[in-house]
């Protein structure tokens, strides 16, 4: 009994390796599909829609959804609107920057004018 065992599992495995694991690995996702769920028609219909998606694209069908749902996101969009906010804050701070600067200028040169103003306003 033993024997007979291990020769069909003999065969099995020399079937695997000299057909290069395509159909095994093929029909490894639909057989865990009935495993879990006990649903052959769910399974059959993976792998038959898993197939039309690879001749047509050439793409399995998780590379196609994950492509499409990142043309969906947009992230060029993303990233413009960033740094168009990223750049309107910089301007306004280095407006507030300047605001401060020339405040600090003219208070500056006030307190000179004063000082020039208060030593030749000596009395005559």
């Amino acid at each position: 009994m033993n024997f007979r065992l291990f020769k069909i599992f003999t065969i099995l495995v020399s079937f695997l390796f000299l057909t290069g694991f395509t159909p095994f690995i093929s029909i490894l996702g639909p057989g865990v599909t009935v495993l879990t769920s006990g649903n052959i028609y769910k399974a059959t219909a993976q792998l038959i829609i898993d197939q039309s998606i690879k001749k047509k694209t050439g793409k399995n069908s998780l590379t196609l959804v994950k492509e499409e749902l990142d043309k969906k996101k947009n992230k060029n969009e993303f990233n413009e609107e960033l740094r168009n906010l990223v750049e309107e804050r910089i301007n306004m701070t280095r407006k507030k920057l300047e605001e401060q600067e020339l405040r600090k200028l003219i208070k500056k040169r006030i307190n000179i004018t004063r000082s020039i103003i208060n030593l030749n306003n000596t009395t005559q």
